[in-house]
């Protein structure tokens, strides 16, 4: 030792120091420090070597020795803090634990309370809830009820008659897909939203495979076997309807025509509204991929300056036989195609073919849910892409027939869309599902005021009050604003004295093949 720095057992100066040579002259060596570790001795834990240059050589080495307590001083200092964290962890699990179970409780709560206790199906507070936020165009609606249902009753007692209505509920549970919606509408009646796809004849194909079902199925119910039959009523096309509530009202309506027509009976489309045949959509498809697809044009004037400001382009088809089909008698039937797709595909063709001779601003009209679907919103993004020295002069005009079910989607898709070059407009604002709470979220330019309205505010005083409303509406957010159906010169002046930016209809100009 030089000097020996212990508080107890010091060694004396000069004493000889027993200690692992090669390791020491190691440090001796290489001018590094080193530590050994004693893990076979019962005094020391550790001993750190450092070594005291001069000149280049080393002199000596400051060793320091930690004694085998040290591991247990450091385990005893940090003790208190593993207790510490050791109780969060604790009451961190504990915590989950009853979240999680406030959960499951929430969920089986949720369930009940949407659940019809005796069928087990949806009941008419999850309808409620359901008809509000849905998309009219992805259901059609099958409204079925349980004939001569009160004989059963009658015969066997309300025991038998809960039997039943819980064998129908699993029967028509198990013919239609997870996919689709049952509810127990009211005592004896049903609902299901059957989930809509390319083919409107698989809805009623569904229908038919519960009526047949039921025609032979026997249910044995205290030894005594029951048979029944069900009548249906169906509407096709819900997003037809003013709400879901009146598509649901005339499903009800097609059902009891089904019963008083000798019910194990489906009945839709009593009025040829809703009916299209393969030879329909097959002449419909041969029309688009013949490019017999025509744009009249009917044009938008500016009140201030009396001059065509724009155009809205409205498509024809022009049939076999050069007469032209409108919109109303082909549209609906390929919605949500392949076909659909082409027919967008070839308008923007054709739109921007006419802004490229003429350099005019023109509108097409699309859904909401051309938007949302990702086929569609592509095809219409990549002609814009394709046209992008033209899209300035394109407008987008919405319909207002739809529900928007996630407005923050929308006005992405919409955002970017405007980023490119066209500006959007709202149509037929004021009927339908007109919200002004969504204009906060969508990235307009022009809201059109639906045309039902403008043509009675001359001698309706509801109308009236309501288009000035949506007008001091639109120039407070900065909004122009389009009058549709101006039929007459007195229109025409009570829209230019409200303030209104521009006027379309008839009393300007009918639709043409051609633009000035």
């Amino acid at each position: 030792y030089l000097l020996d720095g212990s508080v107890e057992d010091r060694g004396e100066f000069g004493q000889r120091l027993e200690v692992d040579k090669k390791r020491w002259n190691e440090v001796y060596r290489t001018h590094k420090p080193t530590t050994i570790v004693h893990e076979h001795s019962q005094f020391l834990s550790l001993t750190y070597l450092h070594p005291i240059i001069y000149d280049n050589r080393v002199e000596g080495v400051l060793a320091i020795d930690f004694t085998s307590q040290l591991p247990m001083t450091i385990s005893q200092t940090l003790q208190p803090i593993k207790n510490i964290f050791t109780s969060i962890f604790i009451a961190f699990i504990f915590l989950v634990l009853i979240l999680a179970y406030q959960y499951i409780l929430y969920l089986k709560a949720k369930q009940t309370a949407l659940t019809d206790p005796l069928t087990k199906t949806y009941n008419r507070t999850f309808l409620k809830n359901f008809i509000d936020n849905v998309n009219p165009h992805d259901y059609a609606i099958l409204m079925i009820d349980i004939d001569h249902f009160k004989k059963i009753n009658d015969t066997y007692g309300h025991k038998a008659g809960d039997f039943i209505l819980k064998e129908v509920a699993r029967t028509i549970q198990a013919v239609v897909r997870k996919e689709d919606i049952v509810v127990r509408y009211g005592g004896e009646e049903f609902v299901v939203f059957v989930k809509k796809h390319d083919n409107i004849g698989d809805i009623i194909q569904v229908a038919d495979r519960i009526r047949k079902t039921f025609e032979k199925a026997r249910f044995i119910y205290d030894s005594h076997p029951v048979t029944l039959t069900v009548s249906i009523g169906i509407v096709l096309h819900a997003q037809k309807y003013k709400s879901l509530k009146d598509a649901l009202r005339q499903a009800d309506e097609f059902l009891y025509q089904a019963k008083r027509e000798g019910r194990n009976k489906i009945v839709y489309n009593l009025d040829a509204l809703e009916q299209r045949s393969d030879l329909e959509i097959q002449a419909i498809k041969e029309a688009i991929d013949s490019r017999r697809v025509i744009c009249h044009y009917q044009p938008i004037f500016d009140l201030r300056t009396g001059k065509i400001s724009k155009y809205e382009a409205l498509v024809r088809l022009e049939g076999n036989d050069g007469q032209l089909i409108y919109p109303g008698e082909f549209l609906d039937k390929i919605a949500f195609t392949t076909i659909y797709n082409s027919l967008t595909k070839q308008i923007l063709e054709i739109v921007f073919a006419t802004i490229k001779e003429h350099k005019k601003a023109i509108s097409i009209n699309l859904n909401f849910s051309d938007i949302t679907d990702n086929v569609i919103f592509s095809t219409i993004k990549e002609e814009i892409l394709s046209n992008k020295e033209l899209a300035r002069y394109l407008v987008i005009e919405l319909l207002e027939n739809e529900i928007v079910e996630n407005p923050t989607h929308m006005a992405e898709r919409l955002e970017e869309l405007k980023s490119y070059g066209p500006s959007i407009a709202i149509d037929d604002f004021g009927s339908g599902y007109s919200n002004f709470s969504l204009i906060k979220y969508l990235p307009i330019d022009t809201l059109k005021i639906d045309g039902s309205l403008i043509k009675e505010i001359t001698h309706d005083q509801v109308a009236l009050s309501l288009v000035r409303s949506i007008v001091l509406f639109s120039k407070e957010i900065g909004l122009a604003t389009v009058a549709e159906f101006v039929e007459n010169e007195e229109i025409l002046r009570t829209i230019e004295a409200m303030g209104i930016d521009y006027g379309q209809g008839y009393y300007f100009a009918k639709p043409s093949p051609t633009i000035e």
